[in-house]
Parts: structure tokens; sequence; C-alpha cells
């Protein structure tokens, strides 16, 4: 006999959400797990002490991490997805019947709190993850990547125009004793038809910018069209694939110039946790003097692949250090002759005189010769150049940029693909750094809640075990020392 359902509501109904959450659920891990208590105090400096109650800081944290989780980065959809979700009302300790705060609320707190309160949510986690044995610190690799700006390139403004328009608005203010009528009319024509201009064929950042968002800047990345973006910095710890640094900075900037703040924060995250920074892999994006100066003075072993327009030998010329000059195939010497300015890098210049080269016989072979006699241009940061590249041509230096595609960049697909950090909902390079601290928190959050009980531990508690063991040999306590130092290599 066939069945036919038949839906009808009733009119009271026994309900308990903690029993319709399962035990394994994970955001009833995740809630088992994060102390979000801490938040009160913290955000305690935001709030008076009479007027209308905000929202709980505590709920206002959990549904932004519900957002990132969710891969979700609108605010009206955390709300509308939170709403059909048993689990994350669970999450949030709000009941089915309970109303949840509007969507304005969470964008208008978002840029209320400061940076440190996400910042320390963060260093929390991270606490956890470092007392789980998950993160080694020794080893760290770095990667960028753009992030897109929540504004458009039709938004896009000449500078110089602008700048017109202001000049024109003072000269407009200081005749307002005069007449007033004819003050408002202009300003408004003049709003009017800024709305209206649209940018050139080839806009840049020198000439162009965004009054949506002004720290938004045009990058292209290599097969696709420009954008408004900011760059990600993201540092990932080798041995765990866990996030250990994030910060956000304007897209007009080169990786090696952002790589001296990352490491300077990064240092200070690690030494807080009692572990210590001993190499960072990064990619040839990161090669710079500036860059590699910052590496050495913090005592930093660096692997960085130098641009391909650094030369470590030049070809048909011997470099003399003593006396600082270069000996060409000829015999003759090139002598330094200054530094010299070329685009952002200063440069040593050696040169030997146009006579000396008119009658040499290798003058048609020479690689450094033109017709004001031969000519060699070296960067002032070539001795930190030349430490790099020997040190790239070790076997270790080939593995460990082949771990640093298999780590960073991974993570780094995760986060823009399925944690929210695709596109920002957010404008200024300060509600930036918030949300791609948020999205590195929700990241760390699920490797927590997959990770096992600590490797380390528990092998080094049943090598104990063996050595305490009666009538065992010596071949025994070799055998525990072997795996001991196999756990050890592992984890490092």
């Amino acid at each position: 006999m066939q069945g036919k359902k038949k839906y009808q509501e009733k009119l009271f109904l026994n309900f308990q959400l903690s029993s319709a959450v399962p035990e394994d659920n994970f955001y009833r891990r995740l809630n088992q797990i994060i102390d979000f208590t801490f938040l009160y105090k913290a955000t305690s400096k935001y709030y008076g002490s009479e007027g209308q109650r905000s929202i709980d800081p505590v709920v206002f944290m959990k549904l932004m991490l519900v957002g990132y989780l969710e891969n979700c980065n609108s605010d009206r959809r955390i709300i509308a997805i939170s709403k059909m979700r048993l689990d994350i009302l669970y999450f949030i300790g709000y009941d089915i019947d309970e109303e949840l705060p509007w969507h304005s609320t969470l964008s208008r707190t978002r840029q209320l709190y400061g940076q440190d309160i996400f910042t320390e949510l963060f260093k929390k986690v991270l606490k956890q993850c470092i007392d789980q044995g998950m993160i080694s610190g020794r080893r760290q690799a770095i990667d960028g990547v753009f992030i897109k700006a929540n504004a458009s390139l039709d938004s896009l403004i000449e500078k110089d125009i602008l700048a017109d328009a202001d000049t024109y608005r003072e000269e407009l203010l200081s005749n307002e004793e005069e007449t007033t009528t004819p003050v408002v009319k202009l300003e408004a024509t003049l709003v009017r038809e800024y709305n209206e201009l649209k940018p050139k064929k080839n806009p840049s950042n020198k000439t162009h910018f965004s009054p949506t968002d002004p720290d938004a800047k045009m990058s292209v990345k290599p097969g696709k069209a420009a954008a408004l973006n900011y760059l990600g910095q993201v540092s990932v710890d080798t041995a765990s694939h866990m996030i250990t640094h994030v910060q956000a900075f304007t897209a007009d900037q080169r990786d090696s110039q952002c790589l001296t703040s990352v490491l300077t924060n990064l240092n200070q995250t690690l030494k807080e946790n009692d572990l210590h920074l001993e190499e960072v892999v990064a990619d040839t994006g990161y090669s710079s003097g500036e860059a590699l100066k910052a590496l050495e003075e913090n005592n930093i072993t660096g692997y960085i692949p130098n641009r391909p327009q650094f030369n470590y030998e030049k070809e048909g010329f011997t470099f003399e250090p003593e006396g600082n000059y270069f000996v060409c195939q000829n015999g003759k010497r090139l002598t330094h002759r200054g530094l010299f300015l070329a685009g952002n890098y200063w440069n040593n210049e050696y040169r030997i005189n146009k006579k000396e080269c008119e009658g040499c016989p290798l003058k048609n072979q020479c690689r450094g010769s033109n017709k004001n006699g031969a000519l060699i241009r070296e960067t002032v940061d070539k001795p930190y150049y030349d430490r790099m590249h020997i040190r790239m041509q070790s076997r270790k230096a080939r593995i460990l940029m082949k771990k640093r595609q298999s780590t960073v960049e991974p993570v780094i697909g995760t986060l823009v693909n399925y944690l929210g950090l695709k596109r920002v909902n957010t404008r200024g390079i300060q509600q930036v750094n918030k949300c791609i601290t948020l999205a590195a928190i929700a990241y760390n959050l699920k490797k927590l809640i997959k990770h096992k009980a600590k490797l380390l531990n528990d092998k080094l508690s049943t090598i104990q075990d063996i050595f305490n063991q009666p009538n065992k040999g010596i071949n025994w306590k070799l055998h525990s020392l072997c795996i001991t130092t196999k756990i050890m290599y592992k984890l490092y």
C-alpha cells in the first residue's frame, strides 16, 4: 500500500537544540575547544556604561568566523545561513525562536573594533596549535596573494582633475561672503561632473585612484585583466601547513618591500610562544637588497632565488676586491667611477677610457663594450645576492623550493577558494587586515579540530617504556634512539 505523508504543524512542541546537534558536529566541537570569553574584557574599552545594549562580542566574533568557515563574505548571507542551521545557532548560543542580530550590526561592529582584537584571537588559536605540537616554527614559507577590493575600475578618477576641483572649491568658498546661492549651484554641478568622469584608456596608480576605496590599488596577475586589489602576505609553517602570520598591504607594493614588516611581526609572534625562526623560503618576488639585508640582520637563513637580471659573474671580466676594480680579457682596468641611481636602486659603475678600447682586438667579443668604452654596473647589494646565489645552488635549496610549492601555495588556494578571501566586503587597508586575519583563524581552527593527539609525546612515552623494561640489552636502547632521531627529523 502506497504511503502518503501529510504535514501538520503542532501547536506545542518539546524541542532542545543541544540534543539535535550531534556530538561530532564541527561547530559543537569548535565551541568546546575555544574559549571566547576573553573578548568581554578586550572589547570593554569600546563601550560606555549607559545606552542601548550592543551585540554580544562573543556572538559577533562567532558570526564572523561562520562567514569564513562557510565561504560567505556577505553579512546578509551570514545571518540568513545562521537562521537555517541548527548547529550554527547552537554555536552562537541562540535558540530557534530567537531573533538574530541585524546584518548591519555586524559591519558596524567590525569597523568599531580595532585590529588588536582580531590579532589577539588569532594568537590564542595559534597558541593552542603550538601546545598540541602542530607547529615547529623553525622554517616558514612566505608568499603573497592578490585579494580583490570592494571597488570597481569604473570608479577611477584622475588625481590631477581632483586637485583642480579642490582648488576651484577653495576659490568658491573664499567668495562665499559676497554671494552664497551661486556657490551651492556651482558645487552641485562640480560634483555631478566628477561622477560622470571616466578613466583614461591606460590608467595607473600614479594618475588615477578610486574614491570608493582609496587604499585599493591597480594590479595585474599574469594572464588576467587589471583589477583593484590588496596584497596579502601569508606565512606558513612548513612542518604542519599551519598559518603563523598574515598581513595586508596595498597592491602597488612588491613582495620584497613587504618582507621586512612580515619578518618583524612573525618573529614577535613566534617568540611569544618560545619558538625561534631560523629559515625562510620564498619565491623570486622577494629578492631585493632590502629583503636580503633584513634576513641577515635577524639571523635568518633565507632561500630566495635571485632575479634573472642579477649576474653572479661578469663573463670576460674578473673582479679584484682589494682594489675595487674589474680587469677585462685584455688586462685593462675598469675603475670605480661612483654611485648612480637607476630606478629605485643604487649601482656602482666601473668604466674604462674610450681610447683604451678603440684598438682592442677583443672589442667585438667584449660584453661590456659600448661606444664610450667598456662599462659595468653592479648593485651596491651584490654581496647579499652573491651569498644567496651560492646557497641556492645546494641540494637543500632545491628540496626546499619544491616544499614551498606544496605548503604555502595550497594554503593560499584554500583561503581564496574555500574561506571567503577571494573578495573582501570591506573598504580600507585596516578593514582588509581584519578580514584576512579572520580567514587565517578559520583555517587554523579547521586544522586544529582535525588534529589528533600529539605524535611526539606519544612516541617518546613509548620509547621511555622500552628503556624502562628489564633485561633489555644495548641494542634495544640504540634502536629506540634511532626512532627518536627519525621523529625529530620528521617534525622539522
